[in-house]
């Protein structure tokens, strides 16, 4: 294992270590959600519409921290499946999301689902553990979004 004192080392990769620990969690939602036919990431679409009410595409999208594109892209599997009705938004420019009652309803079955998913790591990491990882997870996201801004200047 290459020492984690040299950023320099392909291993100390943080994009593809993120993105590792990223698949790896992904498949364990993925797992427990297959019953009731939603991916993870579709899920989290879901949970946001819903806490959000009807709401723009580029409020929804900021909320899940992606741009429109990449929403639009995970929007379409749910609104053929009926979960969520895209429409006209405010003015002319912009889409409004709602989540439909049938999205409700698989919502409210995939809820207990995946709590298990939570329990499932929070017992495996610890409580400890798992709190510290998500407050890491926070500041590393609050520091690439700032550096992105930057970089976009």
């Amino acid at each position: 294992m290459a020492s984690r004192t040299s950023p320099s080392e392909p291993a100390n990769c943080l994009c593809f270590n993120l993105r590792k620990a990223a698949r790896a969690i992904t498949r364990i939602y993925d797992g427990v959600l297959a019953p009731v036919g939603l991916k993870a990431t579709q899920f989290t679409v879901l949970q946001i519409a819903s806490e959000a009410g009807g709401t723009a595409m580029s409020r929804l999208a900021g909320r899940l921290g992606m741009d429109r594109t990449t929403l639009t892209r995970n929007l379409q599997p749910l609104e053929k499946l009926g979960l969520i009705s895209v429409g006209a938004g405010k003015d002319r420019r912009e889409r409004s999301i709602r989540v439909t009652e049938a999205g409700r309803e698989v919502l409210e079955k995939a809820l207990p689902l995946w709590e298990s998913a939570q329990s499932k790591l929070y017992s495996a990491l610890g409580p400890v553990a798992f709190v510290s990882l998500l407050d890491r997870l926070d500041s590393v996201i609050d520091k690439a979004t700032a550096q992105t801004a930057v970089v976009r200047k």
